[in-house]
């Protein structure tokens, strides 16, 4: 049975994307180490919790296959603060420039700031 769990979270591997532009933060990556550290002996490893490892697979696969995407669509593809995927991404993304972030930052900051429309810094009040 080792060798069967073994094989499908190998096979989930496979089918796991990386995310280039988050080299050392990817979750793909951290989920291909995380197998080869549980499964040092590769269809040889003894599993000492079968029912926890099951769930685990159980778990990624589902968040693999999108099964919650599909059962819960969203309506529009941003979050409250209207930030599109691709701006998130960008804000995520390890090799992104500074700049760029500060920008997509500043906007986002502007955004939801809290200051009148006439520029006055508000006073906090006693």
């Amino acid at each position: 049975m080792a060798a069967t769990r073994y094989r499908r979270f190998l096979k989930l591997c496979e089918e796991w994307p990386k995310d280039e532009s988050k080299k050392g933060r990817d979750l793909g990556t951290f989920l291909r180490q995380r197998v080869a550290s549980a499964f040092r002996e590769g269809e040889n490893t003894q599993i000492s919790d079968p029912e926890k490892c099951d769930q685990m697979y159980e778990s990624l696969a589902r968040i693999n296959s999108n099964v919650y995407k599909e059962k819960f669509p969203r309506a529009k593809d941003t979050s409250f603060t209207g930030v599109t995927v691709e701006e998130c991404r960008i804000l995520l993304a390890t090799g992104n420039t500074d700049e760029e972030k500060k920008g997509l930052w500043k906007t986002l900051m502007e955004r939801f700031s809290s200051k009148p429309e006439d520029g006055t810094p508000e006073k906090a009040e006693k």
